[in-house]
Formats: C-alpha cells, sequence, structure tokens
C-alpha cells in the first residue's frame, strides 16, 4: 500500500461478505479526535474497544461495548441507525471495523488503531467462532436489519466443515484474499495488518499486538493512552487495569458479547474463550511448520512476520 492516504481522489477497496460490507462508511462524518479500532476478526477487537472505554469514559465498569462502539460495516442494523447513534454520542467516539486500511476513509484528525494477532492463534479462535455462531438468529438479524437481495450476490465458502481440525486450520491458511467475497482468513488478515504496517510511522496510526497486551497490559494501556492523548489520574490506574484483564472481560460476557442483544452466540462465555497464545500448537504437528513458513513468506515482508511471529517462522 503507498502512502498516498491524503489523496482526495483515493479510491478504496470495498469488502464484503455476509457479515460485513465497508461501502457502510460511505457518508460518515468524523469528527476530531475520533478513534477507528480496525482488526482482522478475533484478533482482539472487544478487548481494543473495551480499553478504549476505559481510557475514555475512566469508568472500571464500562457500558457494553456495542452500546457505545458499534462495528460499523456490520449488516445487522440498518447503517442510518448506526450513523445516528454515533452522532449523538457526546464522548469521544471510538468506532470498530474489521475492514483494512485501503477501505477506510482517511481522515487526520482521526486516530486509526490496529490490533494484531499470530496468525495461527486468529485460524482457532475463528474456528472457535464460527461453532459458536447460531446461524438461524444471524440470519434472522440480518434480514430485519437489511433485507435478502443481496444474498444472491455473495457466496458462502468451504461448505460444511471438516470434522478435522487440522484440516480447518489449513483451510485457513490456503484461502484466497477475495475482497468481493470476504472469508476471514490468513491471506486477508496478513492484508489487513500490512495496509496498516506500511503506514505505521504516521502519528495517528497506531499498531497494537495481541502478545504484548496479554504481556504487558498495564503497560500497553499507558501506551495507548499516550498515544490517543489521553491523561488518567494515577490512582485510578489500577481499577481500569483490572478491568480490562481477560478474566474480566470474561464475566462480564453475558451482556458485553458482541451482538448479544441479537442472541448471537449459542454461548456468550465461549466468545471469550480462552484469550491465550500458543493454541495453534495443539493442531499444527511438527511437520507443518515449514508448510506455514512458506505460505506466510507469499504474503508478507520479513519485518511485518517478525513482529506478527515474534520471530519469523520457519
Amino acid at each position: 500500500m503507498t502512502d498516498d492516504l491524503a489523496q482526495g481522489d483515493r479510491k478504496l477497496v470495498r469488502y464484503r461478505s455476509l457479515f460485513m460490507d465497508s461501502d457502510r462508511w460511505s457518508g460518515f462524518e468524523f469528527r476530531p479526535g475520533d478513534i477507528v479500532i480496525s482488526t482482522p476478526p478475533k484478533a482482539g477487537t472487544t478487548w481494543m474497544q473495551t480499553i478504549c472505554a476505559l481510557l475514555i469514559l475512566q469508568n472500571p465498569e464500562p457500558p457494553a461495548p456495542d452500546a457505545i462502539s458499534p462495528w460499523l460495516d456490520s449488516p445487522l442494523r440498518p447503517v442510518g441507525e448506526v450513523f445516528a447513534q454515533l452522532a449523538a454520542q457526546t464522548h469521544r467516539r471510538f468506532i470498530k471495523t474489521h475492514t483494512p486500511l485501503d477501505g477506510l476513509p482517511w481522515d487526520d484528525r482521526v486516530t486509526y488503531l490496529c490490533v494484531a494477532r499470530d496468525p495461527r492463534d486468529l485460524a482457532l479462535s475463528w474456528d472457535n467462532h464460527l461453532f459458536n455462531t447460531n446461524y438461524k438468529a444471524f440470519f434472522a438479524a440480518r434480514e430485519r436489519a437489511v433485507g435478502t437481495a443481496d444474498l444472491a450476490e455473495l457466496k458462502t465458502h468451504g461448505g460444511r466443515p471438516s470434522f478435522s481440525a487440522r484440516k480447518r486450520f489449513w483451510g485457513f491458511m490456503d484461502g484466497p484474499y477475495d475482497p468481493d467475497n470476504l472469508d476471514p482468513n490468513l491471506a486477508f488478515a496478513v492484508h489487513h495488518i500490512a495496509t496498516f504496517w506500511s503506514v505505521r510511522e504516521r502519528p495517528n496510526v497506531v499498531m497494537a499486538h495481541y502478545r504484548e497486551l496479554k504481556a504487558d497490559l498495564a503497560g500497553q494501556m499507558r501506551r495507548i493512552a499516550g498515544r490517543l492523548g489521553i491523561e488518567v489520574p494515577e490512582e485510578s490506574w489500577p481499577d481500569l487495569v483490572e478491568s480490562a484483564t481477560f478474566e474480566k472481560m470474561k464475566s462480564r460476557a453475558r451482556s458485553h458479547a458482541p451482538e448479544s442483544t441479537n442472541s448471537l452466540w449459542r454461548n456468550n462465555d465461549k466468545f471469550f474463550n480462552r484469550g491465550t497464545s500458543g493454541q495453534w500448537r495443539r493442531v499444527v504437528r511438527k511437520d507443518d511448520n515449514a508448510r506455514y513458513a512458506a505460505r506466510v513468506a507469499e504474503l508478507a515482508q520479513v519485518d511485518l512476520l517478525a513482529w506478527l511471529h515474534d520471530e519469523p517462522p520457519r
């Protein structure tokens, strides 16, 4: 991705699937100070929404993310309703998206906060996500919000999932990058991160990594607050950090899991499933490592791969 973000005639890539449509950003009016939280699915989206809520509102009992940080791309609500919700907000706004930077409108007054995760862990977390989805509830909510006219244009990927966790893992790894019929997979996830990585030196682009949030949540929250220009009283930090831990978020799963009002999950607790890194080792065999290294090397440069994985896979 070239650094041409300021060009007014910049052509945006449209990302579209059953679950999202980046064209819904068309016509959205930014305010100075807005925050766009952009992540591949299952990279730590709800976690970063929670962190932003805690830093901005400075209340250790934050509202549910859906109530204050809507997923603008999602077809589960009419886009006018989402725009109206955001227009009515008086606090600093932070908006969820799964659209890469090449599909998002650019505004120098906005901070773009990208969260990454080891793609091998993404694969397992996405696998859990699919099995936990209540598809009947999803399609009912989608029909209420946007109707069914567009369904014929969209294809579902893969058919019935394999009984083999390893085969599902490799389906995620080997799938194509196809923004017109988006399927969350390795190619999409790496492309998503790469669109931010290429402009990471810009003052209004902030990169965060799931691994670093797990290793030093307090330090990362302070770093993010600094990049967002948010001052937090020193005495408030312990409660805010505690409220952002995985355990605390899981304890609020019944009300804070995304789309819980649409009964989208078979089990809200499983939306916050394990929250760990390295889960992929229980699926990937030692002789798979070279295959994975070759595949991911097709998709990104060595410096980005080193950051994504803590070291380049081989």
